[in-house]
């Protein structure tokens, strides 16, 4: 700081004074640029002094920076795909009914489901509803097989992604298929493991066993999974673990009910062995795959009647026989047109030839003994049949309002861990 006298003498000196300071300094600076000038004009004309200044940066780097390299260059090249430039994340994949696929990330799907009004997964029209739901992550696979026994990859990525209120995209055009094929399974799987495996059932009867890891090549394109013949159609495929029970049911109410471990592992090109005998006119419907014999299976048959029986009700009818009663084949039954697997939790929709949909929860349909006639599932209209069943991934309670969970508890966790590949 200046003191008051200081201050004083600057402001009493004159105008002239200060212009004069200005004015050295200013033939000051002048006079050292011309004297740099002429040094870097000597430098440009003298190429000994260029090469004597850049041994002394050098060695002056050189003492500087003389220690040991630390770091290790490895010349390393290879080619990048999109997928390299993917963040993994999890993701919802829902497949609808009719054939709509999309993704949405798992954390705006659970954040739309904390407490309070559920949402859908996805908009549906009233003649739609979502039979598949699976978290996977982005960079998993998704295998989808075809009635022509066909299979097809797709990464998660992949998939169009969309928002709760949007249906997706129709998935027979993410592949080259013809005409005629559409999608019998879709298998979300995360690594090929060589103790997982596909096993899968023709309407024919015809059951296979492939190990996972046979199909851990994708080809765009898509490869034959089983030969069929041609008279034949893929109606089912699932994850195993090679140790489940596998049951069959037919359209005539028959069940058969063997150990996977009496098929064989086979390889892609093999057509198969025998897993249920049918006969003349008669077909396979459902691929059935249980954890133990607790499991409840559902059938329901075309004139609108149904049952639900405990499979430990049935007995071990052995691989490639006629099988045992499922439900009493009756005029007043008819043909049998699905078979699932079910908890008292679950829910259903039935869907009739005329294109009504009904929804209703497992538990309002009373267990059964295996050879009854089954009790009423829906009232038909006349001339009307119901032409199948399938299992509602998303509750009622999911759309029109759930409880708040409990302190700590999600939700959509809990749902979602049903479907959630890693189980295989």
């Amino acid at each position: 700081l200046l003191s008051e006298a200081q201050a004083q003498a600057i402001l009493e000196l004159r105008l002239q004074r200060l212009t004069g300071l200005e004015r050295d300094k200013i033939v000051t600076d002048y006079g050292e640029l011309l004297e740099r000038i002429a040094d870097l004009m000597d430098i440009l004309a003298r190429p000994e002094r260029i090469t004597e200044m850049i041994v002394d940066e050098l060695t002056g780097i050189r003492a500087q920076f003389s220690d040991r390299r630390r770091s290790e260059i490895v010349t390393h090249t290879q080619d990048l795909g999109i997928e390299d430039f993917i963040t993994p994340a999890d993701m919802v994949v829902t497949l609808s009914h009719t054939g709509y696929i999309k993704a949405q990330p798992l954390a705006d799907y659970r954040a739309q489901r904390r407490g309070g009004r559920g949402k859908q997964a996805a908009a549906m029209k009233a003649d739609d509803f979502v039979d598949h739901l699976f978290v996977a992550n982005t960079h998993d696979f998704i295998l989808c097989f075809t009635n022509r026994g066909r299979v097809y990859w797709l990464k998660v990525y992949e998939v169009p992604q969309g928002t709760r209120s949007s249906r997706g995209k129709p998935i027979v055009n993410l592949f080259p298929f013809e005409d005629g094929e559409k999608i019998s399974a879709i298998l979300p799987v995360k690594e090929f493991a060589d103790d997982r495996y596909i096993f899968m059932c023709t309407a024919n009867g015809t059951v296979k066993k492939t190990p996972l890891s046979d199909f851990s090549n994708p080809r765009k394109a898509g490869i034959i999974a089983v030969a069929l013949d041609e008279d034949d159609v893929l109606i089912g495929a699932e994850i195993t673990n090679g140790l489940q029970d596998v049951v069959l049911v037919s359209d005539v109410g028959k069940a058969v009910w063997f150990d996977e471990e009496e098929v064989r592992p086979m390889g892609r090109t093999a057509r198969g062995v025998r897993g249920m005998r049918l006969a003349d006119q008669q077909q396979v419907l459902s691929l059935l795959v249980a954890d133990n014999d607790q499991q409840t299976v559902l059938v329901a048959t075309e004139n609108g009647f149904g049952k639900r029986t405990v499979l430990a009700d049935f007995r071990h009818s052995g691989r490639g026989t006629q099988g045992v009663k499922a439900i009493a084949a009756s005029e007043r039954n008819g043909k049998v047109v699905a078979a699932r697997l079910v908890r008292d939790e679950d829910e259903i929709m039935l869907i009739t030839t005329g294109g009504v949909l009904i929804r209703t929860r497992v538990r309002e349909i009373r267990e059964l003994g295996r050879a009854t006639q089954g009790v009423t599932l829906i009232a038909l209209d006349a001339g009307e049949k119901l032409a199948g069943l399938e299992k509602v991934v998303e509750s009622e309670d999911d759309v029109e309002g759930v409880e708040p969970p409990a302190d700590g508890e999600d939700t959509a966790a809990v749902e979602l861990s049903v479907t959630d590949p890693e189980q295989g």
